[in-house]
């Protein structure tokens, strides 16, 4: 089946509003998860802060971005601002790459988006990230730990869709 050109711009456009929404809802959905799961991990927390402090990974990755581009490590302020951009380029770019997808082959929302965040969790918090050495082994992390990434993963998943759909009405509209 032949997609327009327009038609995959559009798609595209409207993915990375969908994406750059999700990312920020992820985040927020993510803080409330941490808050509410507070009382029970405070212990478990202290335990894994002895073994090492972890960076996120968005954060070893802007890291590596710096050394690589710059040839220079991140200063304290910049890391503050180049964690973030990672996250949200990411999330950016992936929401894009569904928006093209969408067009080009619709049965890819067909779950509204659910699909989609639990394959970029897999692909990427399980097997890209650790592979990369951004984060330790899956192995190393508790169950409830791959629990809270895959519900943040779904509903960047959801909201990327619905953000999309939205976005499109709204470029026929005009």
């Amino acid at each position: 089946m032949a997609h327009s050109n327009h038609a995959v711009w559009k798609g595209m456009v409207a993915g990375l509003v969908g994406g750059l929404a999700a990312s920020w809802t992820m985040n927020q959905f993510q803080a409330l998860l941490s808050k509410l799961a507070e009382p029970r991990q405070q212990d478990q927390q202290q335990q894994s802060q002895a073994d090492s402090e972890q960076e996120p990974a968005t954060l070893k990755a802007a890291e590596r971005l710096s050394r690589a581009a710059l040839r220079r490590e991140l200063k304290p302020y910049e890391k503050k601002i180049a964690e973030p951009l990672v996250h949200y380029g990411y999330g950016t770019a992936w929401g894009a790459i569904f928006g093209v997808l969408a067009e080009v082959a619709p049965v890819t929302t067909k779950a509204v988006g659910l699909p989609f965040g639990a394959t970029l969790w897999l692909a990427g918090d399980e097997i890209a990230v650790p592979a990369l050495g951004l984060s330790k082994g899956p192995l190393e992390y508790p169950a409830s730990s791959h629990l809270q990434a895959l519900a943040g993963h779904l509903v960047y998943g959801v909201t990327t869709d619905m953000v999309r759909r939205a976005t499109l009405k709204a470029l026929e509209r005009a």
